[in-house]
């Protein structure tokens, strides 16, 4: 994973009121949990903003006080009006013990179905996986290149060394399929067809009459 590095401090106090003054002074409450007892701190919100706000998943090198924890984001509330972070959970990480985290699926590559009309369509814009903190990577970078329309990657395919990824093996993540476009051109094709074949019969149904007369 990438690695952040932020500063945070613990709070004197827990309650509305203290966690309403360090909103007012920049800072965000937070928690972090999954070690032998929680740690409640507050960081800049600034600092969280750059990892809030992307959609890559961070190892957190926290430096508190001088203390040193590795974190990752778990949970993240905002406010229901301003949509300004108001509070943050962390989950402590250990070497020796296995994570689960949501990590950004990217596609990699020029798709034959792409290319031949097809659309991409990306069903899953991240997976859940497990492993140890060590094995995980920053992204999962799926190559579409071979892909045809109809034909798609499914969760079962995915593959990463150390990990297990966590959702249902038949899961399409990704797939080509037919863009409204080329389904248009398609349809207007067929109904110009259809439509050259009435004419073609309707001539030779007035031809008839004229070869009676000849007769």
């Amino acid at each position: 994973m990438q690695t952040v590095s932020l500063s945070g401090s613990a709070r004197q106090s827990v309650g509305k009121k203290d966690a309403s003054s360090l909103r007012r002074e920049g800072r965000v409450p937070a928690v972090i949990y999954g070690g032998k007892d929680q740690t409640h701190v507050h960081l800049s919100e600034i600092d969280l903003k750059k990892i809030v706000f992307s959609p890559d998943t961070y190892l957190v090198n926290m430096d508190l006080d001088g203390a040193a924890k590795n974190c990752i984001l778990k949970d993240i509330q905002y406010h229901p009006v301003t949509d300004r972070i108001v509070h943050i959970d962390f989950l402590e990480v250990f070497a020796d013990k296995e994570v689960a985290v949501d990590l950004p699926v990217r596609a990699e590559g020029a798709s034959v179905g792409v290319m031949n009309g097809g659309v991409l369509i990306t069903n899953f814009r991240t997976l859940s996986i497990k492993g140890l903190s060590d094995a995980i990577p920053d992204r999962i970078t799926l190559n579409v290149t071979d892909l045809m329309i109809g034909d798609g990657i499914r969760v079962g395919e995915v593959i990463i060394d150390g990990c297990t990824v966590l959702q249902d093996a038949n899961d399409v993540v990704l797939s080509v399929k037919t863009s409204r476009a080329a389904m248009s051109a398609a349809t207007s094709e067929d109904e110009e067809g259809a439509e050259g074949e009435e004419g073609e019969e309707g001539a030779t149904e007035g031809d008839a009459p004229a070869e009676d007369a000849a007769e």
